[in-house]
């Protein structure tokens, strides 16, 4: 089964790169808008209303009764579990930005937290000053000059990149979690209840959301890949649109 997702996803890759050069070398044909991040912009809130609406009606409900019935160390041990495997992709992702340093530290984190925080459920490391550091692979492509693209709305994902796109096929690889399943399906699995906590997590963030929500939850993307890509230093390519509450979202 894995062996045939595999493949697939190798060819999900070969994919993405493609539509990306095709993009590059004639931007017309994709393009529904005359905004140079967002030419898409059309197709992608014709995504976003779908995405908004599943989460609506399922996403949301569900991961309110999940915060509802959960208690709030259980909510903070899954948070950090799944942190935790995070953690491991980024070491790959640091080595691979030739980010030594950051990769030992990481990899000390994730070895803290594993043993002394019983497998991620605690976060140690941080009261030992390894803080977190996020690299995927989106961010290595970016490290390597790779453009990031038009930006996409992916279906059931959410806000992206062609690049980014690309980036969450191969981490993928770069997850402990895809080798320890017994399935693809027993992967999406855990995916899952990963982006239950994760969405019920983000539901005292809601109230920040001002104006067009499509708006600003690209303004909000843009901005926060440009933050982890550049380690801190934004380029903001909506500089001149509303937008101050990014810090807090």
């Amino acid at each position: 089964m894995q062996a045939s997702f595999t493949r697939s996803l190798f060819l999900l890759i070969l994919s993405l790169s493609t539509l990306q050069s095709a993009a590059f070398a004639n931007e017309d044909a994709f393009s529904y808008g005359q905004n140079e991040i967002d030419p898409w912009e059309k197709y992608n809130r014709a995504v976003f209303s779908f995405n908004d609406t599943l989460d609506q009606y399922i996403f949301r409900p569900v991961a309110v009764g999940y915060k509802t019935i959960t208690p709030s160390i259980i909510d903070k041990g899954i948070t950090n579990f799944f942190g935790n495997i995070a953690d491991v992709v980024s070491i790959s992702n640091s080595l691979l930005q030739a980010k030594g340093g950051q990769a030992i530290e990481m990899t000390t984190r994730v070895m803290f937290n594993t043993t002394f925080g019983l497998a991620g459920f605690f976060d140690v490391s941080t009261g030992f000053g390894l803080e977190k550091k996020k690299e995927d692979f989106g961010q290595t492509l970016a490290v390597w000059g790779v453009n990031s693209g038009p930006y996409v709305v992916l279906p059931f994902l959410g806000p992206s990149t062609i690049r980014d796109t690309t980036g969450i096929a191969v981490d993928i690889f770069l997850d402990p979690q895809f080798y320890q399943s017994d399935s693809f399906g027993v992967f999406v699995a855990k995916k899952t209840i990963w982006f239950i906590d994760l969405r019920a997590d983000l539901l005292a963030s809601e109230n920040l959301i001002m104006g067009d929500k499509y708006t600003f939850l690209r303004n909000a993307y843009v901005q926060y890949r440009g933050f982890l890509i550049n380690d801190g230093v934004v380029d903001d390519p909506f500089a001149d649109e509303s937008f101050d509450d990014f810090d807090d979202f």
